[in-house]
């Protein structure tokens, strides 16, 4: 019996299999496939006018006066452009971990929402801020970072879980 003709348990990720039994959905698989294909050459053109969008921002503060100088709040700005083509790369690399296997690689989706609070929190403006807002932001923080330690240890394994992207990230 091969996996595809197991319980629906078996192959709860083995999602877009190019081998599954019914033809249709076979063929939606490719179909799917070819269009996450897309996604990825879009995203490293997203990735190329991030660099240039920091290249840029970059350029036009260092040329204004005082030249060569950045204040407190430029460098934040230039650390959010950053932060947001590093959490690109990510999302890149959680596109292609996906199309390369048939598992998803939940670690590594974790640590790129783990990017992304923390590029909020780099860029966060204390001026005017709601304490909700605030108090939001840490939860969120803290969900992730201890579902990423839970994903991350070891000793404790999801059965969906693939161990195979650990150290990917």
């Amino acid at each position: 019996m091969t996996q595809e003709e197991g319980n629906e348990d078996d192959h709860v990720h083995q999602e877009l299999s190019t081998s599954y039994r019914d033809p249709l959905i076979r063929y939606l698989h490719h179909v799917i496939r070819a269009c996450v294909k897309m996604l990825a050459i879009l995203m490293v053109l997203v990735i190329f006018l991030g660099v240039i969008d920091v290249f840029y921002h970059l350029y036009g503060y260092l040329k204004t006066p005082p030249f060569l100088l950045l204040n407190v709040s430029e460098i934040f700005e230039i650390f959010g452009a950053f932060m947001v083509v590093l959490i690109a790369i990510e999302i890149f690399i959680n596109i292609r971990l996906y199309l390369g296997s048939n598992v998803l690689p939940i670690r590594l989706v974790i640590a790129t929402a783990l990017m992304a609070i923390a590029r909020k929190v780099i860029v966060l403006d204390s001026t005017d801020l709601d304490p909700n807002y605030v108090f939001a932001i840490g939860v969120v923080t803290l969900a992730l970072g201890i579902t990423y330690w839970l994903i991350d240890d070891r000793s404790f394994q999801l059965p969906w879980v693939s161990t195979s992207d650990k150290g990917q990230s």
